[in-house]
């Protein structure tokens, strides 16, 4: 999307988001979600390194960096990061990341180094309804859902599914 329909697309959902108390993290792009007001920015490891994301988005703003190794999980606790994120956890066919699944043991791995300094473990990729509690279970703080909310073609029904399993 050119980087003027992206600023408006982006400041938009802000506006809805904020109006629920929701947060926006925008990916990839530090100048889109400083523009935008967004909460926060996530980058991968091909992407602004943190410290430059940090620079433009400031101390307040929440930055996320993707790993999908141990050694890059090891650099990104070292990072001006807010929160670690995993993945891919299973195969998923959102977003070509050139690694295989990490599986469960490599969520259990990164999440006992995340903590060690403070930072909350997110797990991405492959995450469905069905296999969302064993991710949490292996020590993810949290779990970012994109093919399987669309899945059933009702996203808010499928919210409100994950909502009603996970707030219990």
């Amino acid at each position: 999307m050119p980087g003027a329909e992206l600023l408006a697309t982006a400041s938009a959902v802000v506006q809805l988001a904020h109006r629920r108390q929701a947060r926006v993290i925008v990916n990839d792009r530090a100048d889109i979600a400083r523009l935008a007001g967004a909460d926060g920015v996530h980058v991968g490891q091909e992407d602004l390194a943190p410290a430059a994301v940090r620079a433009i988005v400031g101390d307040s703003s929440m930055v996320g960096l993707s790993t999908h190794t141990t050694e890059q999980v090891d650099r990104a606790i070292r990072e001006p990061v807010s929160y670690v994120a995993v993945g891919p956890v299973f195969g998923t066919a959102t977003k070509a990341t050139g690694y295989e699944r990490v599986g469960l043991e490599r969520v259990r791995e990164a999440a006992r180094r995340a903590t060690v300094r403070g930072l909350p473990l997110v797990a991405i990729g492959g995450i469905t309804l069905e296999n969302a509690a064993s991710v949490l279970d292996a020590g993810a703080e949290s779990v970012a859902i994109i093919s399987d909310l669309l899945s059933t073609g009702d996203p808010e029904a499928r919210v409100r599914a994950y909502l009603e399993r996970f707030s219990r």
